[in-house]
């Protein structure tokens, strides 16, 4: 008999053997029909995988992300079976589940091209495998036995990637005829997949490297329902409305240009206007909490980055060196801020009266993207990032973590992210190999982390490998209007940067000691953030923060001098306003600023011109009255004080 502990702490006893799908039945019918995977002792595995030794168990539904997982991971090999069907001699590289779906790189035979008119021929095809309810089989392989059976059907990328795995921990899974060089975890079979899509299709280098073959990469999503599916297809249109593109030309925030360079972004007048406000926000907060504002330049020695570890890391996610007339003297576009900032702490000596010292910067970095992976705001080759790094004594360190958790709640507050969930990074339980610093100080900064959450009564799931190469991490997950998750906000408790810079300051034993460093960004970058924002609102920003607050429309030309007064007004009282001057009917002015996502917009006639009044119109609540420009401008400013008022 072997015990399985549940994660409400409980505990049962089953034979030696027995399966998550058994150990469900034995529960209620209802779960075994609804599960899809389970994790036994922390790794996610199939249904019917035996266990055989004492283990804590959980079973994953279509709820839970490792239940999609398993789902859309399967999906992806189902999507492979059904190409292979279809167009016999097609290679695959890799077919992952990703976000939201899955998608599979692969290169067709010769002469065959695919395109969008094959999506009806491939989910067809697709649908008729699930009527097969065939089941996935999962077999260990010998190094040699796999290199020689993917190499007799012609597997040449499947056979690189053998190439470089250990032999001994090679597994394949078949279902058909479809056989699959694959870790897992999967469903027990196909029948589960009720709905499929193929999305799209785009190009896609051979593991990301543009000097390797261009593969086509069919990108799908599945469902255990077909009202999942349309229910997720409508989303869709609704994310193509929210576009943060679509909605930054509309508004006239940013502009990308290819003669400026590919993936760096322009902020227009309005598009600056709505950033430096956030970035007053965020200093007004710090000011508060007793940052300093500091600027560092936007390049750097390469010895710097050398000695902060990130050139090692990051080289090759950074822009090239830049070589100076100077023989030997080498540059780099600044990819980071914090060893600036290491650099400000140490330019004099520092006494245990200084921490902790808290520095701020809206730092402009620059990483570079390949091209394919560019996307709007959201992936750019140059961004602002707000940054601080604080430096602080040991027994500071939870202080300082729950302060800035503070400032975080606050922003999410002001900006209405009111669903978000926090994950703590912390090391790779095996592969240690990718982290610089001592074992002793891994320790004490994931403590420290763990224990700021369980003070805040902060729920915290835990991700092993998701921590930076220097220290781990509190992220904090947040779900847009649509349901999306966006990682919003980072704290970083860091005692190896430190140590490579040599940091210390003299205690009050006046002995010298190495300070702890807190990184934290609670907006992450700029662009990102304005980006997610964007969707979130759908453009419709909160009133203190939108650029154009008011537009004013005259119904004809003669009242164009009055709307100009009213401007004026409004201005003297800080309210943000233009005037929309055009020569069209006033319902076209109307219907052309609700596009612009203007708050409010005041129509202004002989009535309003002889009685110095306007006629207020608000997004999407229509006709609000008629008021004098005194009245409207106290009511904005009454209506961003009771938005503000706890900020």
């Amino acid at each position: 008999m072997i015990k399985i502990t549940f994660p409400d702490g409980s505990v049962r006893e089953y034979e030696s053997g027995v399966t998550g799908l058994q150990i469900a039945e034995s529960i209620s019918n209802r779960l075994a029909k609804e599960v899809l995977a389970c994790s036994v002792n922390g790794e996610t595995v199939e249904l019917n995988r035996p266990i055989t030794e004492d283990a804590e168990l959980k079973l994953f539904k279509w709820e839970d992300e490792e239940g999609k997982h398993a789902f859309w991971h399967t999906s992806a090999h189902l999507m492979a079976e059904a190409l292979q069907e279809l167009w016999p001699g097609t290679q695959f590289g890799i077919g992952p589940a990703i976000e939201n779906g899955f998608y599979y790189d692969v290169m067709p035979p010769e002469g065959v091209s695919l395109s969008d008119s094959d999506f009806p021929k491939i989910e067809k095809k697709m649908q008729e495998l699930v009527a097969r309810g065939e089941s996935l089989v999962r077999q260990d392989i010998s190094k040699k036995d796999a290199l020689t059976f993917f190499g007799e059907h012609g597997q040449t990328y499947k056979n690189e990637l053998i190439a470089e795995l250990e032999d001994g921990h090679i597994t394949t899974y078949t279902q058909g005829a479809y056989t699959d060089l694959c870790r897992g975890p999967h469903l027990m079979n196909t029948s589960p997949i009720k709905a499929v899509k193929v999305m799209s299709i785009s190009s896609a280098y051979w593991r990301g490297d543009e000097k390797r073959p261009q593969m086509t990469r069919v990108y799908g999503i599945s469902f255990p329902k077909k009202k999942l599916l349309d229910e997720y297809l409508q989303l869709l249109e609704e994310a193509k409305r929210r576009d943060h593109r679509k909605i930054g030309k509309e508004m006239e925030l940013f502009m990308f240009s290819d003669l400026v360079g590919k993936g760096l972004p322009m902020w227009l007048p309005k598009g600056t206007a709505l950033r430096l406000r956030l970035e007053d926000f965020l200093k007004n907060i710090q000011k508060r909490y007793g940052y300093q504002q500091v600027m560092t330049p936007h390049i750097g020695s390469k010895n710097l980055y050398v000695t902060s570890g990130h050139y090692a890391k990051y080289g090759k996610d950074s822009f090239q060196p830049i070589h100076t007339p100077e023989e030997g003297e080498e540059y780099m576009l600044k990819p980071m801020n914090c060893p600036h900032h290491c650099a400000i702490f140490a330019w004099k000596p520092r006494s245990y009266k200084d921490l902790p010292l808290r520095i701020a910067e809206f730092g402009t970095v620059y990483r570079y993207e390949q091209s394919g992976e560019l996307h709007g705001l959201t992936r750019v080759r140059g961004f602002t990032q707000d940054d601080a790094h604080i430096f602080c004594a040991p027994d500071q360190v939870k202080g300082e973590f729950l302060r800035v958790m503070d400032i975080i709640m606050i922003i999410f507050r002001a900006l209405k992210f009111d669903k978000f969930e926090a994950q703590i990074s912390l090391r790779d339980k095996v592969n240690r190999e990718k982290y610089i610093g001592s074992e002793e100080n891994w320790e004490k900064a994931e403590r420290a982390i763990i224990e700021a959450c369980e003070e805040k009564g902060l729920p915290a799931h835990i991700e092993y490998g998701e921590a930076a190469f220097y220290g781990p991490k509190l992220d904090f997950m947040v779900k847009d209007a649509l349901g999306r998750r966006w990682q919003l906000g980072t704290i970083q408790v860091d005692y190896n940067l430190p140590e490579r810079f040599q940091l210390e300051y003299t205690g009050s034993d006046n002995q010298k000691h190495r300070p702890v460093m807190i990184h934290r960004a609670p907006f992450g970058s700029m662009e990102r953030f304005v980006a997610v924002l964007i969707e979130h609102t759908a453009g419709h920003f909160p009133l203190w923060l939108t650029p154009d607050q008011v537009a004013i429309l005259p119904v004809s030309d003669k009242f164009n001098d009055y709307a100009f007064n009213v401007k004026k007004q409004l201005e003297d009282a800080n309210v943000r306003a233009f005037v929309d001057d055009r020569s069209e009917k006033v319902g076209r002015k109307i219907r052309d600023n609700e596009m612009k996502h203007i708050p409010y917009l005041l129509i202004v006639g002989e009535n309003e011109a002889n009685s110095a009044t306007v006629s207020v119109r608000k997004q999407g609540e229509g006709d609000q009255g008629v008021l004098s420009v005194a009245e409207f401008a106290k009511k904005i400013a009454d209506e961003i004080a009771e938005m503000t008022r706890n900020y």
